[in-house]
């Protein structure tokens, strides 16, 4: 294949292996118009499969000949009627005014409806205003326009639903599209190569496709402010095996029940959180439950949950609704278990003229020629990660990597992440005891470059703070970190602290966490701390107060 910038139809070479890959790994799963637009699409001419092609990319479903101006495709009406006849496409489609409006500029509405006086002058919107009441019906382009429009021809693209579900069984999701590919040939992204098996694919039977595609509507129409329990009844029932699309309905519920809260309905959140496996549904029913005033249900599910914690930040919420419940009960007051304060040390500076940010402050007063300061919050300890765990996290296990576009294993956040690799990550770990550690770290900081990683903040990482690094920081306190981060991949990626200062001379590091006035240590930063100052981790809070001037 010819490079994008020489190739005029690279768009459409990447469209035909996207239909290539799904053909080839999702023929059992494809619906009869899923194999039909298959099947016949590449038997059109090629200047009608670009025009598609180009119109599925384009927003929108309605386009005029006009605006359809690419040099490698031509005549777009002579492309388009080979399209027509597919009925992939509609010429000449009915549209509602505010269609047309969308699709003609103000000179040609004014043209178009013999529009004078204030009204042609008005803005666009008050024009539609003026004219919906007498203009409620749908009618076709051309009727529209009449003797005095446009000399134009208008399409309706019918297939793009059918072209974005072929998206999705490719990716897997919605959030990626077709520029993935262009950015992909032009060098912006890079992707880790991995081996994908004839047999991986992200949807492994027809019902997960039409789950995702019921829960994909649930989220645009709780995001469009239907009222949660409208939504709620649609959202499709539990049942399937694969994971993350388990998870994804998971997290509407938990949304669901959030709003659901704060309508103040505290029966339909509870069952909702009840019979969500969201990360910290089980807390919050606990809390409408508290919030109901039904105290004694909620500290049976308070004790039931302490019993084993599904996490280090639900254990944090369950020990501050623990006393509250208590003392409502009248049962004792027990022991919280509260983390010793961490270590601080308070600064009085004068605020700075101009543009400037709090971290920063702090870093240029504390920088020392022989004890810098680095900014890097959760840049540095998770791209040390990243770089040591490469081969780990990019490991070829079924079901982590079913495209050539994946930025990370597709189960980056699931319970099994570790477990599932358990063997790579020891082997990757294991060489922070033996001493080779630092020579993986600097071979994968090169050979990887600018790939991407769910880990590696490439535009952090030069040589310098990573020879700091590797010269000052204990692999013990490395291998500590690490392990917290395989613990709860999404929940201990952040957090860390926002500055980090070296004494290369005596091979030691202090992390230091910044607060300026009225800031306050936020949850996740107070498990990190809590979690360093039990390995013996140094870490300092920072409390910064702008002197009198």
């Amino acid at each position: 294949m010819k490079p994008v910038l020489e190739n005029p139809f690279y768009y459409l070479d990447n469209f035909h292996q996207v239909l290539e890959w799904i053909g080839e790994r999702y023929a059992d799963l494809l619906d009869s118009e899923e194999r039909d637009f298959i099947d016949r699409f590449p038997a059109l001419p090629r200047p009608s499969r670009a025009l598609l092609v180009r119109m599925v990319m384009r927003k929108g479903q309605l386009f005029r000949a006009s605006k359809l101006v690419y040099e490698e495709i031509g005549c777009a009406r002579a492309a388009a009627a080979a399209l027509a006849e597919t009925g992939w496409i509609v010429v000449d489609p009915a549209m509602s005014l505010d269609e047309l409006f969308d699709l003609l500029q103000k000179p040609e509405l004014c043209q178009a409806f013999g529009l004078a006086g204030a009204l042609r002058s008005a803005r666009k919107e008050a024009q539609l205003e003026a004219l919906r009441a007498e203009h409620d019906t749908a009618r076709p382009f051309s009727a529209w326009c009449g003797d005095g429009a446009p000399r134009d021809e208008a399409y309706r693209i019918v297939a793009k639903p059918l072209c974005d579900r072929l998206r999705l069984i490719f990716f897997g999701n919605y959030h990626q599209d077709w520029t993935e590919f262009v950015l992909s040939d032009l060098g912006v992204f890079r992707f880790e190569h991995v081996e994908i098996s004839e047999a991986a694919r992200g949807f492994r039977t027809r019902r997960d496709i039409d789950d995702y595609l019921q829960l994909h509507a649930c989220r645009e129409r709780f995001g469009n402010g239907e009222a949660p329990l409208d939504v709620l009844r649609d959202v499709p029932p539990p049942g399937t095996d694969n994971e993350w699309l388990a998870s994804r309905r998971h997290k509407l519920l938990f949304q669901l029940g959030q709003q659901l809260e704060k309508l103040r309905d505290w029966a339909g959140a509870c069952t909702v959180y009840s019979d969500c496996a969201y990360p910290g549904a089980r807390a919050r029913a606990i809390r409408v439950l508290e919030k109901d005033e039904q105290f004694g249900a909620a500290w049976e599910r308070l004790q039931a949950a302490m019993a084993a914690p599904e996490s280090e930040a639900e254990r944090q919420h369950l020990l501050r609704m623990a006393p509250r419940l208590a003392r409502r009960l009248g049962h004792p007051r027990g022991s919280t278990g509260k983390a010793a304060p961490p270590s601080r040390f308070d600064l009085a500076l004068p605020q700075p003229d101009g543009q400037w940010w709090v971290e920063g402050v702090v870093r240029d007063h504390l920088n020392r020629e022989e004890a810098p300061v680095f900014y890097v919050e959760n840049a540095l300890i998770n791209s040390l990660f990243g770089l040591l765990c490469w081969d780990a996290v990019f490991a070829a296990i079924p079901g982590a990597f079913f495209h050539p576009f994946h930025h990370g294993p597709a189960d980056l956040h699931s319970a099994d992440f570790h477990r599932r690799r358990t063997a790579q990550f020891d082997a990757c770990l294991a060489q922070l005891d033996d001493g080779s550690y630092p020579a993986t770290i600097r071979r994968n900081l090169e050979a990887k470059r600018g790939i991407s990683s769910p880990f590696v903040f490439w535009g952090a990482m030069d040589e310098t703070l990573l020879e700091l690094a590797l010269h000052c920081i204990p692999p013990a306190h490395l291998k500590q970190a690490f392990l917290r981060i395989l613990q709860d991949v999404k929940a201990n990626r952040t957090g860390f602290p926002d500055l980090i200062q070296f004494w290369p001379a005596e091979r030691r590091y202090n992390m230091i966490e910044v607060k300026g006035p009225g800031d306050r240590l936020q949850d996740n930063q107070l498990r990190w701390i809590d979690y360093c100052a039990q390995h013996r981790m140094p870490v300092t809070v920072c409390y910064l107060q702008w002197a009198p001037q």
